[in-house]
């Protein structure tokens, strides 16, 4: 089973009414999270993945810098490609109305999710963004996620209309996540549409029967552990997880969030004990086997595993 170990690469500023002031501060938090423990945003999550020999894909988001100079742009796709890991698109649209001169017409009020543009405005937005993304990287890039797991079938017409072939926006505990594709498709497994191949987020069962994302900052490594095994042992091809920069930092700071740390830092060594089983792979050039009758039922994990994750969530509010 194919492991895909996603990052969501994003910027923001506390509000949107002082961004010039902000921005510097917020840049250092949001990609170096500067502590006197060390820098636990970007460069703590690009050491970790290195020392496991672990490969990670980057959903970077390029609008901030059409704002702010492409040079803080540079700074992080370098990091990361120097890095030797995978950089992809990622798109945040509410930095639309915030660029000058605007990406598209219509600039009159902010739009958060990508599903509120229509077709053309979707295809000139993905579009900005890729070639924003690519002048920074030198290379081309092939895979997407929308800011917020947002999509339509609009979204995937966009996407295909500007050459990407991969996308990993669905989410199906979002409801702004394609809804009608999760219907038609499961939003499970991968899937093939507009002539793009899709992979899912992957939602697992907790133990008390409830849906949850496969993200780091929102499971117990335990969590997660078990949501793989149940995955591979019910046959599924590619399990998706998903992260963020700013994921091992204590909310709206830049100390480290230890127990979000120590879940990275145990995933990543499960990882590199498993590879053989479980091998971490990119969407960059890759060319997926898709499953005839791919499985539907989601993987699911322990009673114990979840409570465990209660316990922790109690110790960070504390800590």
């Amino acid at each position: 089973m194919r492991v895909h170990l996603t990052f969501d690469i994003e910027i923001w500023c506390n509000c949107w009414d002082h961004l010039d002031r902000e921005f510097p501060a917020c840049y250092s938090r949001y990609v170096e999270g500067q502590s006197k423990h060390g820098d636990y945003a970007l460069p703590k999550t690009l050491e970790i993945l290195a020392r496991h020999g672990i490969h990670g894909v980057f959903f970077v988001e390029p609008l901030f810098s059409a704002r702010f100079g492409a040079e803080y742009l540079e700074r992080i796709v370098r990091m990361i490609d120097d890095a030797g890991q995978e950089v992809q698109l990622h798109l945040h649209p509410e930095w639309t109305d915030e660029i000058t001169p605007p990406p598209i017409p219509d600039v009159a009020r902010k739009r958060q999710h990508l599903i509120h543009y229509t077709l053309a405005e979707q295809t000139a937005l993905v579009g900005y963004a890729k070639g924003l993304l690519e002048a920074a990287l030198g290379s081309p890039v092939d895979a997407f996620r929308s800011g917020s797991y947002a999509a339509n079938a609009d979204t995937f017409a966009a996407l295909a209309a500007n050459g990407i072939t991969v996308d990993s926006s669905i989410n199906r505990c979002y409801e702004v996540s394609a809804p009608q594709f999760v219907r038609e498709y499961g939003g499970t497994t991968p899937f093939s549409v507009h002539e793009l191949t899709a992979y899912p987020v992957s939602v697992f069962r907790d133990g008390f029967g409830k849906p949850r994302p496969a993200q780091v900052g929102a499971s117990s490594f335990a969590e997660m552990r078990g949501a793989l095994e149940s995955a591979r042992r019910s046959g599924w091809s590619d399990f998706v997880i998903v992260s963020h920069n700013f994921e091992m930092l204590k909310p709206g700071r830049s100390a480290p969030d230890w127990i979000v740390v120590r879940r990275f830092e145990s995933l990543c060594r499960y990882l590199a004990a498993h590879r053989d089983e479980l091998p971490t792979t990119g969407f960059k050039r890759f060319l997926p086997e898709l499953a005839i009758d791919p499985p539907v039922a989601s993987p699911s994990t322990s009673v114990g595993a979840t409570a465990w994750r209660y316990a922790e969530q109690i110790a960070r509010r504390v800590m």
